[in-house]
């Protein structure tokens, strides 16, 4: 795993320290013509975090519907203690995806690592969060990376303190097909090497109604999030897609066992991005998305292909949501 153009920033003033290894324009240009030029076709979703995506995903998880973030932050206020009794003291913790920070913050309290290393592709929202948690933990040394995690990459800082614990929430790991997610979980034992842990959390399979309430919230600020991929695109990769023309749909596709997100093109319509053109049929779609659901035994079964063992699991009443501490076999 390899990173290019590392850039540092020192923030004296407080204990962090900022490593941009941002995606390139034309990096991000060409995923989005493969995406485009493929049948069908599909944009990856790691693109949906600029600043304004962020801000909405953060609107998403406040939603009554929306029952992942509030289950999933029961589980870990439940259950800090133990999880900091078995990372053990002065542990180095890492986030794959760490957003607005709030469920770190909860490990935190109740962990006290040596070091934390927020990982996150979305630039802006990232040092804002970091920032953030560096005043209000001014014991804490923050090292925090632009990275998009999906692709080849590696920590740029070593604490010689206590376990490494890498913290993956939010069901982030149902995004990745199983294939792709097994491979990326086999980068997260490398990380954190023999005797190293990962705390992930992960979405059950459960009853349809309850999944796709989730994505069809009647706020309709999904729509809004998914929509907002392609303003996005607009600003940065000189496309001109007509906003207005699309429409958001999300649906559980039973025999894959996902949610699928999707834009529909309402008319027959060519777009272009950058100097290239694509032309979109009257109800073709554009794949935005995907989060697979698991049981406990299916994730279990994924883990260990990637080299883990469980440690522990926690659940909630419903059973909808599960927390694993993995530990690299």
């Amino acid at each position: 795993m390899h990173l290019q153009n590392q850039k540092l920033e020192s923030d004296h003033s407080s204990s962090i320290a900022f490593y941009d290894f941002h995606p390139q324009f034309s990096s991000m240009l060409s995923e989005v013509w493969k995406g485009l030029s493929e049948t069908p076709k599909y944009l990856p979703p790691k693109f949906f975090y600029d600043e304004v995506g962020s801000q909405l995903f953060d609107e998403i998880c406040k939603l009554e519907e929306y029952y992942p973030t509030r289950t999933e932050m029961g589980i870990l206020e439940q259950n800090a203690e133990e999880i900091s009794l078995l990372c053990g003291a002065d542990a180095s913790l890492i986030e794959l995806g760490s957003g607005s920070s709030q469920k770190i913050r909860i490990l935190l309290n109740a962990m006290k690592p040596s070091a934390y290393l927020p990982l996150d592709i979305s630039r802006d929202h990232l040092i804002t969060s970091s920032h953030q948690l560096a005043k209000d933990y001014p014991w804490l040394e923050v090292h925090a990376a632009c990275v998009d995690y999906s692709t080849a990459w590696k920590l740029p800082y070593h604490s010689n303190k206590g376990t490494r614990v890498a913290f993956f929430p939010g069901s982030s790991i149902g995004n990745f097909t199983p294939d792709d997610a097994c491979t990326l979980l086999k980068e997260v034992a490398q990380l954190v090497g023999n005797g190293g842990n990962l705390l992930i959390g992960v979405d059950r399979i459960k009853d349809i109604t309850i999944l796709e309430k989730a994505y069809n919230d009647s706020k309709q600020v999904t729509a809004q999030f998914n929509l907002n991929l392609l303003t996005r695109l607009n600003a940065e990769l000189d496309a001109n897609f007509e906003v207005e023309k699309y429409r958001h749909h999300a649906f559980y596709n039973e025999q894959l066992k996902r949610i699928e997100m999707h834009l529909i093109s309402n008319i027959e319509q060519y777009v272009k991005v950058a100097d290239k053109t694509f032309f979109l049929a009257e109800g073709e779609t554009i794949h935005t998305e995907n989060s697979y659901k698991y049981s406990y035994q299916s994730f279990l079964d994924l883990t260990a292909k990637a080299g883990f063992k469980c440690r522990q699991h926690w659940c909630d009443d419903n059973q909808w949501f599960s927390v694993f501490l993995l530990e690299v076999d």
